[in-house]
């Protein structure tokens, strides 16, 4: 099962495809797919009304042919993004593997759908990929005890792209990273929002990504330095977590950032894919 939203930006109306592919409307069950249906127990109402028969058919392949995709989470109040969670990424970045989880934000108007363009801010020329698992949150989380009771704070994953530009987060950043990660656009999601219990192990997950069809980043999610679990964990030690956030979980190696290969630039489309969480597709535009 696979919840996505379909419509155009703003406009997007929550459906989901069954074991079948067959996609079906969700309005009769909620108005979109977000943290009140999370936590409200959205996942398993899916389930039974897809049983029943009570969710209408949709003819709309929801492949790119048809309506456009959206990202599969409405507004999330927090996107949470995990730093150089990678050995090889941190090292390609010049720094040591952190001993901790390292924290940054995103703003919640980076969120874009998986196929939409990704816009080069004014100023940009150094604009990098980075494919990451997207963790999305089910039930508050504070003070976790855990990684196994972190993890049954999880409502499911999704596919995203930290979009970073180097310079504003380096150069420009007093500090802090987020100047180079929270341009409009920097954060395209899905297509899909997959359940956490049809994820049989989140640290088993193949990530790539390409730019202009080159290969460029090929990993495993078993390669994370801190697990989902330990990342849920270790933020809920200092933040309360919210149903429907949205925690990026960190970029293995392959990044603009290493040297090997030439920053983004308008007219660039990026692809990016991890085994069950579907493929996406952005192209750059200036902004």
């Amino acid at each position: 099962m696979r919840f996505l939203r379909l419509g155009s930006f703003s406009e997007e109306r929550p459906h989901v495809l069954d074991d079948q592919g067959r996609l079906f409307d969700l309005s009769p069950l909620t108005g979109d797919v977000d943290g009140a249906f999370l936590s409200g127990d959205g996942v398993a109402r899916t389930r039974a009304a897809l049983a029943a028969g009570a969710l209408p058919a949709v003819d709309d392949p929801a492949d790119g042919t048809g309506m456009r995709v959206g990202a599969p989470i409405a507004r999330p109040m927090a996107v949470l993004c995990i730093g150089q969670n990678y050995a090889a990424h941190a090292a390609e970045s010049g720094s040591a593997p952190p001993e901790v989880p390292i924290l940054f934000f995103k703003h919640p108007n980076t969120v874009i759908g998986p196929h939409d363009d990704v816009l080069v801010p004014r100023g940009a020329e150094q604009v990098d990929w980075e494919v990451e698992l997207g963790v999305v949150i089910g039930q508050r989380a504070s003070y976790l005890d855990s990684a196994e009771q972190a993890l049954a704070h999880v409502a499911g994953y999704v596919l995203a792209d930290d979009v970073s530009e180097r310079a504003f987060q380096k150069d420009q950043s007093g500090g802090q990273w987020s100047k180079g990660k929270c341009a409009p656009t920097f954060a395209p999601v899905g297509p899909w929002f997959v359940p956490a219990d049809e994820v049989s192990d989140p640290q088993a997950l193949r990530l790539r990504s390409w730019v202009n069809g080159e290969p460029r980043q090929d990993s495993s999610t078993a390669d994370m330095i801190f697990s989902v679990g330990e990342v849920v964990r270790h933020l809920s030690q200092y933040l309360t977590l919210e149903p429907g956030d949205l925690v990026i979980t960190g970029t293995p190696e392959g990044v603009a950032m290493s040297g090997r290969f030439p920053y983004l630039a308008p007219g660039d489309v990026v692809e990016l894919e991890i085994d069950g969480l579907g493929r996406q597709r952005s192209a750059l535009k200036s902004a």
